[in-house]
């Protein structure tokens, strides 16, 4: 199942800061929680504190980055992030423009700028710097990547090249998952699957801790026990040569207490509710990417 361009968090990782693999410098447009987890696991990776620097207007996030030893910080990140070769734009959409606006005359001539931000699309992000030829990557991570189990999605303009596209990669597998995408519009589909689905799997676990707790179990164990059971379930499925339906199969004996409950989400229509709900995701990630034009 693995891409050539992918990779995931695994040995390997601790070796990408000496292998010349990862971007000279780093500067972070936004130390909030996900620039945070990448911060964190190239730290972990061997990258060098004062190859990272960051801007933010928040007094406490900048404190958090300096107590991990990273001293290039400022209010404003237009100070910060002149000799970054990677500059991660992460920041909420809302304030693209006017953060965009104030970076135009310190970015590097050949430097990459990659955003987090959903539907901000490669022609936005170009407008924005009044630069056709900016070399942009568009990511869509996920919240696990604060654990280094992420998952993101990466598209590049043409203008990046190769090697600027391994060392992103790079620096993405350092908190997870990354896959490189064909098309700029499968970013949207990325964001329906994995960019808002850790919030579906919460949402079933919710459900699933109410019920045992309906059925007589106490909180604390209803909740151990969905827990353990998602943890156990993800783990299984990613380690397994069989796909996912061999796997719920195998799991569900004729007649069973299994196959009644899988009977039950069949009727309510569960992978209908699922398939809806997604493309609702999709086609809002589309409007914003429309909005924001």
């Amino acid at each position: 199942m693995n891409n050539p361009e992918t990779g995931k968090l695994n040995d390997t990782v601790t070796h990408l800061a000496t292998s010349g693999s990862l971007p000279a410098h780093i500067g972070f447009v936004g130390t909030g929680n996900m620039a945070t987890a990448i911060m964190g696991g190239l730290l972990a990776a061997g990258y060098e504190p004062d190859q990272i620097s960051g801007g933010d207007p928040s007094d406490s996030a900048r404190e958090q980055w300096a107590a991990r030893g990273i001293t290039a910080l400022s209010v404003d990140a237009a100070d910060v992030i002149a000799e970054a070769d990677l500059v991660i734009l992460a920041v909420k959409p809302q304030v693209m423009q006017a953060v965009t606006h104030s970076l135009r005359e310190t970015l590097k001539k050949d430097a990459v700028v990659m955003s987090i931000a959903a539907g901000v699309t490669v022609k936005a992000l170009q407008e924005m710097f009044q630069n056709s030829e900016l070399r942009v990557v568009r990511c869509m991570p996920n919240t696990p990547a604060l654990i280094g189990l992420g998952a993101s999605g990466l598209f590049a303009s043409a203008a990046v090249s190769p090697e600027q596209k391994q060392q992103v990669g790079s620096v993405m597998q350092v908190v997870g998952t990354a896959f490189w995408l064909e098309h700029e519009s499968q970013i949207d589909a990325v964001t329906a699957v994995s960019g808002s689905g850790p919030a579906y799997f919460f949402a079933f676990i919710e459900a699933m801790i109410k019920a045992g707790e309906k059925l007589g179990l106490e909180h604390g164990i209803a909740t151990q026990l969905t827990l353990q059971t998602a943890l156990g379930a993800a783990s299984l499925a990613n380690n397994s040569n069989e796909p996912v339906d061999i796997l719920r199969k195998n799991v569900t004996s004729p007649g069973g207490t299994t196959a009644r409950a899988l009977d039950s989400f069949d009727r309510a229509g569960l992978s209908k509710v699922v398939s809806q709900a997604m493309e609702a995701c999709f086609d809002r990630a589309v409007e914003m990417s429309e909005e924001y034009k």
